[in-house]
């Protein structure tokens, strides 16, 4: 089977991040899985906190040790912004020729990493782009806010990017449709029907923005919630999120929430490792959570990552209408809401037959994001 070498973003500088780091590991255990030799390369970016640094990159390699990829890190060091960092040609434990020499035997390089320096890219057989950001993506590449180097080919998470339905451009790259996976066999289901609240893991505010010739649009899951603020009062089931607050202003809208009824936790007490984050969501009844406005402007089918490893675990998933999708069900184990009203109906229709909409959305997580089955299509599709 090839060596694949998977270009994560923001998981060695973002330690608190126990689920960001699941976005990518569910690939690199697939590929595992079928055999592949895989290794994770990653810009670090140096603070200014030498001591903050070491304790990040130590708590990385223990998690990449858990997951059986000790020894398989290519870490390298950067200057500058995330978004347009300086390559360097210093690595973390090892030389730029140890390094480049695994670039020359790997087969694939799979890229999650949008601003990657072309450098890099240069140095391996094929390259394939993952967009986890569907119509978000492609809206900055077309407004010239992100320049994508050239890779050898393009996938998507988003059902109708480069379709005739999509609200937005395809950049002139030929997009090629791939679910997001999640791993069954390190997402087991675990229904326990006595679990009481429907949860979220997510960040509350942040820096993302769409500027088009309508205005200024702030694309966060901040303003979704914001605006279901009112759903404990039309509901009996109880409602929690995990978020990762970092402002003033961020504690201030907790309180709001709270006053509504919401439950509120800090992600980081519950959620700020890798099996943290796996032990909230299977402690769950389900998950309920709002949309970045950015999916629901694109209508882009998008359906979440955390969301899949709740449908893995058993637990039904109320999530807000990003769009058309011409395979998520809306009513069997998986329910899409785009009203206050039909958010609470789904809860009374979960409630109603917990253990059949538990058994639909493990169903639901095998038959269509199944790990192992989404990266035998990319390899299928990347190496041809």
């Amino acid at each position: 089977m090839p060596t694949v070498v998977i270009s994560s973003y923001n998981v060695a500088n973002f330690p608190e991040g126990g689920g960001h780091l699941w976005v990518y590991m569910q690939y690199a255990q697939g590929l595992r899985q079928l055999g592949c030799d895989v290794y994770w390369m990653e810009n670090f970016r140096r603070s200014n906190d030498e001591k903050r640094d070491a304790v990040a990159l130590a708590t990385f390699r223990a998690r990449m040790e858990r997951f059986g990829l000790g020894g398989k890190l290519i870490l390298y060091m950067s200057q500058g912004p995330a978004v347009a960092p300086v390559l360097t040609s210093a690595y973390v434990g090892m030389t730029q020729a140890e390094a480049e020499a695994i670039f020359a035997q790997a087969d694939l390089l799979l890229n999650f990493h949008y601003a990657i320096n072309p450098a890099l890219l240069a140095h391996f057989r094929r390259t394939a782009l993952v967009d986890i950001d569907p119509g978000l993506l492609q809206f900055w590449i077309s407004r010239g806010q992100l320049a994508i180097p050239p890779h050898d080919c393009y996938f998507t998470t988003g059902e109708t990017v480069g379709t005739p339905a999509a609200l937005f451009p395809d950049c002139g790259l030929p997009w090629i449709h791939s679910r997001p996976p999640v791993c069954l066999e390190h997402w087991p289901y675990t229904v326990d029907p006595h679990a009481e609240a429907f949860t979220t893991v997510s960040t509350w505010s942040g820096d993302t923005w769409l500027v088009d010739e309508k205005g200024l649009y702030e694309s966060t899951k901040r303003v979704s919630f914001l605006q279901f603020a009112e759903l404990p009062r039309l509901t009996s089931q109880p409602l929690e999120l995990a978020l990762f607050l970092k402002t003033e202003e961020d504690l201030a809208e907790r309180r709001l929430m709270e006053s509504h009824g919401w439950r509120i936790r800090l992600s980081r007490e519950v959620a700020a490792t890798p099996e943290s984050y796996q032990t909230y969501i299977q402690g769950s009844r389900g998950e309920f959570s709002c949309a970045k406005r950015s999916c629901m402007k694109f209508q882009n089918a998008w359906v979440s990552d955390r969301t899949l490893c709740y449908l893995a675990s058993g637990k039904p998933a109320v999530v807000q209408h990003t769009g058309p999708s011409a395979f998520l069900p809306n009513g069997e184990g998986l329910f899409r809401f785009s009203t206050l009203g039909e958010a609470a109906e789904a809860f009374t229709a979960v409630n109603a037959d917990y253990e059949r909409h538990s058994r639909a959305a493990r169903q639901l997580a095998e038959t269509y994001f199944d790990a192992k089955h989404v990266l035998e299509r990319i390899l299928s599709c990347a190496l041809q």
